[in-house]
Parts: C-alpha cells; structure tokens; sequence
C-alpha cells in the first residue's frame, strides 16, 4: 500500500475514533446527571433526551470526514493514487476533526450535566440551558469546517499522470 493511503487511513481512523470517544463521554456525563433528574421526576424525560443527544454530534462530525478521507483516497476503487502531500492533508484534516470533536463532546457533555441541573429545578429554563450547551459545539463546527476545507483540497492523482512521473526515472 501506498505510503499517502497509509496516511490517509490514519486520518480517517483518527478522525472517527476521537469523534467517537469524545461524544461517548460526552453522552456518558450528560446521561448519568439526566439519570439522576429522573429518578426524581420522570416527566422531564424528553428534555433530558434532547440536552443527552447534544455531545453526539460530533461523533457524526468525525465520521463525515473519516468517510469523505476514504472516498478522497481511493480506497473504494478509485482510478488514481494518493501523494504522501495529498495523504498527509487528510491526516491533518482528521486529526484536526478528531481533536475538535473529542474535546467539545467531553465539555459539552459536562456543560450539558449543569444544564440539565437548571432545568430540573425550573422546567422553564430548558431553551436557555440548550442554546448554552449548544455553544460549545460552534467549536467542533470550525474544526469540521477546517476539515471539510482541507480534504477538498485532495484529489488522486490519475494513474497515467503517475506513470508519466515515474517513466523517466525508471528509464
């Protein structure tokens, strides 16, 4: 394999499994405080839902850009090859994500927890207590915004240019 793909494979992967694992506790601290909340009163159990789901978006983030890294690698039988410069943009690309996604699901999902402590003490708060756990994501945003500009960038090089690069030098 090819040492851009082998590059490009390390973004994909980086980029989902911190998006993963940062929307994993995330939701872990958000659903342990919500768990608690309802115990005491079960008919806030959609609000609790909505503010719970919150640090799960950047899992998504994280995916979105692993699956878009393959697709611009060629792995899924694409005509071309990928540069090590063309591989490393979309291991920054993921790492960028990753990184992002990790950090703003683990704090959202605590700023979540604190919100959802607002709300069960008065219901009405919960609109405020989304838009303030919502903040944090704007963060996560501008990591995948990065991202997105940076794996678009990438494109194989088609086979027949490669082999144009490589004739004289094997000549």
């Amino acid at each position: 394999m090819e040492n851009g793909i082998i590059l490009a494979l390390w973004g994909a992967a980086i980029a989902a499994i911190l998006g993963g694992i940062g929307s994993s506790i995330g939701i872990s601290i958000a659903s342990a405080k919500g768990a608690g909340i309802l115990a005491e009163k079960p008919d806030l159990f959609g609000k609790m839902l909505i503010l719970t789901a919150l640090p799960g978006s950047q899992g998504v983030y994280g995916l979105l850009i692993a699956i878009m890294t393959l697709l611009k690698s060629g792995v899924f039988g694409g005509e071309g090859t990928l540069t090590v410069e063309a591989g490393g943009k979309l291991l920054v690309a993921g790492t960028i994500i990753g990184c992002a996604a990790l950090f703003s699901a683990w704090l959202q999902g605590r700023a979540v927890a604190a919100a959802m402590g607002m709300v069960a003490r008065e219901e009405g708060l919960a609109g405020k207590a989304i838009v303030m756990s919502v903040l944090i994501e704007t963060y996560a945003i501008f990591g995948l915004l990065v991202a997105l500009l940076i794996a678009n960038s990438v494109s194989l090089t088609p086979v027949v240019e490669v082999l144009e690069m490589v004739s004289p030098i094997v000549q």
